[in-house]
């Protein structure tokens, strides 16, 4: 299962082309090109989807074939959405541009989205050009390959690994990580998906508590290793993590062969299997403890299968000197000439200096994680001219530029700013975060993305400059699925419905106090009201203007929450919560964010579960 190494012209021209049956496997050292290329898949994908499209193979085996490429079904009939793998976020130029010929040949929005998981989604795809789509990104190293369905999923990872204040730059293990397992026989059928993130430091930035593993980074005697988390999940019953074991080197591959155990673990729980909605690693842990799951983990490392492997991961390692390639200082650089304030608050909230002396990051905040073409190629070659070519999305659906000189911070903030994406306040309350909701989601009661909108413009409209309040976060899903993380937003929302005198009304469920920044992960709690959808962003200022009014003295929103509990924030929008006569003075209420029609459920069978 090992990949081979780049080859030379001449190797290339007599092996045949990289990714053909000949010269199957290929990867390079670079940004997004973490996942080996396999040309024959694409082949195999045109044949399937034709035979489906034709009736001569029946949608429960397709299904499962078209998830393990990265291809998942939409609620929109005969409309695919693709979603791009990006290990750890990583990305070049190139693959932005890529992106951006994508979305203008095949989805009808013409945009991408950036994911929750550091992905890059595209909506509305034909399934008869869903081959032609993965086949046009695998051309600047790009794959989908595992993307959905029961597999190990995109391996995410801290945007700041390797420019932060860190025991040792995990991103060469995770890229290791992912090139063993992808296409790894041992998890092409689990019981159900499995989350892996890699983080910096113990600020923990890629909230591996969340996860199924989670790793990081720890020196002990002078030899790197990781503590490795489990047990960890957000959606329906969520769960926080705890620590399988506290150290494990890596250097030697020990990581991954515990790894590997956990997953042959999981995979052979059959009891699991009955019931799919609950068939996460996370209620194996739950169930029988963290202690007896550590216990079967070291059986399983004693058996047989573990003298069959060489888990030594050199051949893997994804090894890229990003500082080799870090711009040189700007000639003539231009600094605010007059006002400076705009440029001054995006850096307070988005520049964030790195160890490295002279550079730092810029966080990119992406309106709902949407990019158009126009964007993905400015972004691209502002890559180019600022960052030696360098950045990876986040789990905010932002977009983390790194190595900037800082003498050149102004320009390239001009230079986001002409494709409007110079707003300051990345990770702070205006940055609401969202799934797609019912614009392409099978699983979806409502319109997450409308609601995004709606509560971004209210906070927006408050001119919110205290310091505390900006430190709130806003976070919404379209169904109690966890794809938004709603659970950990400060405040929090998934999507439900109310009945009122027969008719269906769209409405949300609110979590207060979820925390997740600084190591701690907490959910929030579910308050006892539904809000009617039309009345969220009221809710939202309301619940603001209560905490800047009874707040103590520099007390922080999660300690405010931790102090009064959950009865004031239930009385504050109680009558928010009363029932709406259905009359054409309110028929507003009956109608969904950016909807125009009369709402009502409309609910598929989603396929995270198949």
């Amino acid at each position: 299962m090992e990949p081979t190494s780049v080859q030379t012209p001449a190797e290339t021209q007599r092996r045949g082309k990289p990714g053909s049956l000949d010269n199957p496997e290929i990867y390079e050292d670079v940004p997004g090109h973490v996942i080996p290329i396999l040309e024959r898949e694409f082949d195999d994908f045109d044949t399937r989807a034709d035979g489906f499209l034709s009736g001569q193979e029946e949608e429960d085996t397709f299904i499962g074939f078209r998830l393990k490429q990265g291809v998942y079904g939409q609620r929109q009939p005969a409309r695919q959405m693709i979603r791009v793998k990006l290990p750890f976020g990583g990305v070049t130029p190139e693959q932005l541009e890529m992106f951006a010929d994508a979305a203008e040949q095949f989805t009808p929005l013409v945009k991408g989205h950036v994911t929750t998981r550091q992905n890059f989604q595209f909506h509305h795809v034909p399934l008869d050009d869903a081959a032609k789509f993965i086949r046009m990104i695998s051309e600047s190293g790009l794959s989908s390959r595992e993307a959905c369905g029961n597999t190990v999923r995109n391996v995410t990872g801290d945007p700041w690994a390797g420019v932060t204040d860190e025991a040792y730059d995990i991103t060469p293990y995770a890229g290791a990580f992912v090139r063993y397992f992808v296409r790894n026989e041992v998890c092409q059928l689990l019981p159900r998906k499995f989350k892996v993130a890699f983080t910096a430091n113990d600020e923990d930035r890629a909230v591996t508590l969340i996860h199924d593993l989670g790793f990081i980074p720890r020196i002990r005697d002078g030899v790197r290793g990781v503590e490795i988390r489990t047990g960890g999940g957000t959606s329906i019953m969520p769960r926080v993590g705890t620590t399988l074991f506290d150290f494990v080197e890596v250097d030697n591959g020990d990581y991954i062969k515990v790894s590997e155990a956990v997953l042959r673990v999981f995979d052979r729980q059959d009891w699991l299997r009955a019931n799919r909605q609950r068939a996460r690693l996370k209620f194996m842990v739950d169930k029988i403890g963290i202690d007896a799951f550590r216990e079967e983990v070291e059986q399983e490392m004693a058996l047989d299968w573990v003298d069959d492997r060489d888990f030594t991961p050199d051949e893997l390692l994804f090894l890229h000197d990003e500082e080799a390639n870090a711009p040189e200082p700007p000639h003539a650089p231009s600094s605010p000439n007059g006002d400076s304030r705009e440029f001054d608050a995006w850096v307070t909230s988005n520049v964030t200096p790195q160890r490295q002396h002279g550079f730092s990051t810029a966080e990119v905040r992406v309106i709902r994680g949407d990019l158009t073409p126009t964007q993905f190629r400015g972004i691209a070659q502002i890559m180019r001219d600022f960052t030696g070519g360098y950045a990876r999305t986040s789990i905010q659906q932002n977009i983390v530029l790194r190595w900037i000189r800082n003498e050149a911070l102004y320009d390239l903030w001009l230079r986001l700013k002409e494709l409007n994406l110079g707003d300051p306040g990345a990770h702070e309350i205006t940055d609401v975060l969202s799934c797609p909701g019912t614009d392409s989601c099978k699983m979806a009661i409502t319109s997450s993305m409308g609601l995004n909108r709606a509560v971004e413009g209210r906070v927006a409209a408050m001119q919110i400059d205290d310091p505390l309040t900006k430190r709130i976060h806003i976070k919404m899903s379209g169904c109690p699925n966890g794809c938004s993380q709603h659970h950990l937003g400060s405040i929090g929302f998934y999507g439900a419905s109310m009945k009122v005198g027969g008719r269906q009304m769209p409405a949300y469920v609110a979590h207060i106090g979820g925390r997740y920044e600084g190591g701690t992960v907490a959910y929030g709690t579910r308050l006892k009201v539904r809000l009617p959808a039309k009345r969220v962003p009221d809710a939202v200022e309301r619940w603001i203007r209560m905490y800047e009014r009874d707040r103590e003295e520099g007390e922080a929103f999660d300690a405010f929450v931790d102090r009064v509990g959950m009865e004031p924030f239930e009385a504050e929008v109680r009558d928010l919560a009363m029932p709406v006569e259905f009359n054409l003075e309110n028929i507003e209420y009956f109608i969904d964010w950016s909807r125009s029609e009369p709402y009502k459920v409309v609910r598929g069978e989603g396929e995270c579960a198949i």
